[in-house]
């Protein structure tokens, strides 16, 4: 049997593409030479079609599961890369939120019914003490951070005492908020972003996650209110009082800087209004 004898089609098939034709042929030359009957050429005459299906099939669900996109992106070298993208898309939600919060209050505005103008009314002299009208006047701000490279190195190389009072955690960012509104902050923002009641400040590696955004230390607090009764605050909280004392201590040593404002703005809270929460059973 020639080379050729099959690995061309029948003069009435249908024709081939030409990449299709030259697989066949170059798979089939393998097979020349043998006997018809051999188990060779039965495998080269069977298995040649199947694998061209299988083939065709891995390209066709490449293709329907990438979607048009790579199926191995290098998006994210680093976790850097990954923090600035979620940071980027947050940015944009957090954008697109304000715009649609806008939208439903101008059609809300615009109902021409008194039940509706009524219940706005309260809800517009609710804005202010939730936090969702700007807040500016004197204040102080308050920056806390971790210790120095060097101290921490220092402290990890003599295992002297636990490196985590080197850093600054989320119950030191609450305990100085805290102590703000007990001395009557009327605004309170941490890193720009203004504090509400469902506002939560969580540890998450290396950072504080604040309304599900990661920020890196050093953190800044500041409050809108009396300095006076701000400062007073700050000095009679037994929690802050130990802080204090762990920033002036030079083997712990983190940051903690208080300074009066003479004006400061906080903006308005701009996240999600709607509250989540878990039923019962029945």
């Amino acid at each position: 049997m020639t080379s050729g004898s099959h690995a061309r089609p029948t003069e009435g098939g249908p024709p081939r593409p030409r990449l299709t034709r030259r697989l066949i042929a170059r798979l089939t030359r393998r097979g020349a030479g043998k006997a018809p009957g051999s188990a060779t050429s039965r495998w080269w005459r069977l298995g040649t079609p199947a694998m061209i299906l299988l083939c065709g099939s891995l390209f066709v669900i490449s293709a329907e599961n990438s979607g048009g996109t790579d199926l191995r992106p290098g998006r994210y070298t680093d976790l850097a890369s990954l923090v600035s993208n979620q940071s980027d898309e947050y940015d944009g939600l957090q954008a697109r939120v304000a715009n649609l919060t806008k939208e439903v209050a101008d059609l809300t505005n615009n109902v021409d019914d008194q039940d509706v103008k009524r219940l706005q009314q309260k809800v517009d002299a609710l804005k202010d003490p939730a936090g969702l009208v700007p807040r500016t006047g004197p204040g102080v701000s308050i920056t806390l951070s971790d210790a120095p490279e060097d101290v921490i190195a220092a402290v990890i190389a003599s295992g002297s005492h636990d490196v985590n009072l080197n850093l600054v955690h989320q119950q030191d960012i609450q305990a100085v908020v805290n102590a703000l509104w007990k001395g009557g902050a009327t605004a309170v923002t941490i890193q720009g972003q203004r504090v509400v009641s469902t506002t939560g400040i969580k540890c998450e590696g290396n950072a504080v996650q604040l309304q599900g955004r990661p920020y890196s230390q050093p953190y800044e607090i500041a409050a809108v209110g009396d300095p006076v009764r701000l400062t007073a605050a700050i000095d009679s909280d037994a929690y802050v009082t130990t802080y204090r004392a762990d920033a002036a201590d030079p083997e712990i040593a983190v940051g903690w800087d208080l300074a009066t404002e003479a004006l400061l703005t906080a903006p308005a809270y701009d996240g999600l209004l709607d509250l989540s929460y878990a039923k019962p059973l029945r």
